[in-house]
């Protein structure tokens, strides 16, 4: 490691990511669950789109926004993960300027695209709640289409600026990241330059993201919960409710991690360096694993499709009542 501390460079063309500091020897070991996580994200995801593109009956805007959620989450763990995992096993450790750049404008874009597919979630079940006669003619496919659009845009040229901004300053202190991939404010505190404007930057797009999701989120559920108390039995608030479990848990995935990643960046000054790597790795990598689980158990369209695929997967060619118990389903899903 001491060969890396050199300060008698400026610019570096590459940059040295230590892993987790401190538990260099367990690097084999800490990449067992890294790996396994991983394929859990790419399999969960996947299926997904899969159950989705295949059945007719879940081509709706709920499961619209969940596949664009589904896309996001895999570019953001394979942004992330095999440059981790070839740290762990082949210690990769060096990483060109470009490339960390690339990775770290990859993860804050489509940090941000989770957050706006979030609010178009809650939109979705707001309107099928709140307006449920009206819900197929607000949202349709041309809507989803133009939200998604938007969602797309809103994270590109919110975070474009970054890598340029980080691009102008000068690297003099090290090159060495104490983390497992490109982080922003580990990038910046290589500074030898004055770094207020991107500092800034990056703080205003962090707090304006957040605020206005949280906002757009809450309005959309106290909307909700209005509606669900005035419904005439507590089965049908219920019934209602559970509509929304998925949305909601993913949610809060998404942002307790966060959350507790800030504080311990803030105030955590006595907490092993290793642990604030290993919760900053979480944080972008526990969402793209828990969002497939989240949707296949709680949402009953999703789960009946995959416990249909595995339990008759061997009857798709033989059964001669396949066509029949198939049309079954569909009719009780609709």
């Amino acid at each position: 490691m001491s060969d890396f501390n050199t300060t008698d460079f400026t610019n570096p063309s590459t940059f040295i990511l230590l892993g987790l500091p401190g538990l260099e020897e367990a690097h084999v070991w800490v990449s067992i669950p890294f790996c396994a996580m991983y394929s859990i994200a790419i399999w969960g995801n996947f299926t997904i789109l899969f159950i989705v593109k295949r059945e007719s009956v879940l081509h709706r805007p709920m499961y619209y926004f969940l596949c664009m959620l589904a896309i996001s989450d895999l570019v953001l763990s394979t942004t992330i993960l095999p440059k981790t995992l070839s740290i762990f096993w082949f210690r990769s450790q060096e990483i060109d300027f470009g490339a960390c750049l690339t990775q770290m404008y990859f993860i804050h874009c489509f940090s941000v695209m989770e957050s706006g597919i979030f609010v178009a979630m809650a939109l979705d079940r707001y309107v099928a709640i709140c307006d449920p006669l009206r819900h197929s003619t607000i949202l349709t496919n041309s809507t989803v289409a133009k939200i998604g659009l938007a969602v797309v845009l809103r994270s590109v040229m919110l975070i474009l600026p970054t890598p340029f901004l980080l691009r102008q300053i000068l690297y003099c202190r090290s090159n060495v990241f104490a983390h497992t991939h490109c982080d922003h404010t580990a990038m910046m505190k290589l500074a030898c330059t004055d770094i207020r404007i991107t500092s800034y930057y990056g703080l205003s797009v962090a707090l304006l993201v957040t605020g206005l999701v949280v906002f757009f989120i809450a309005v959309s559920y106290i909307q909700i919960i209005r509606a669900i108390f005035s419904l005439p039995t507590k089965d049908a608030c219920h019934k209602t409710f559970g509509t929304c479990s998925s949305h909601i848990c993913a949610v809060l995935v998404f942002y307790i991690p966060g959350f507790f990643s800030f504080l311990i960046h803030w105030f955590g000054h006595n907490i092993a360096l290793h642990f604030h790597v290993l919760l900053a790795d979480m944080y972008l990598m526990v969402p793209p694993i828990l969002n497939p689980i989240i949707y296949g158990v709680k949402t009953k369209q999703i789960w009946d499709r995959l416990f249909w695929l595995f339990t008759h997967k061997g009857t798709l060619t033989f059964s001669p009542g396949h066509h029949i118990f198939r049309k079954r389903i569909d009719v009780q899903l609709t």
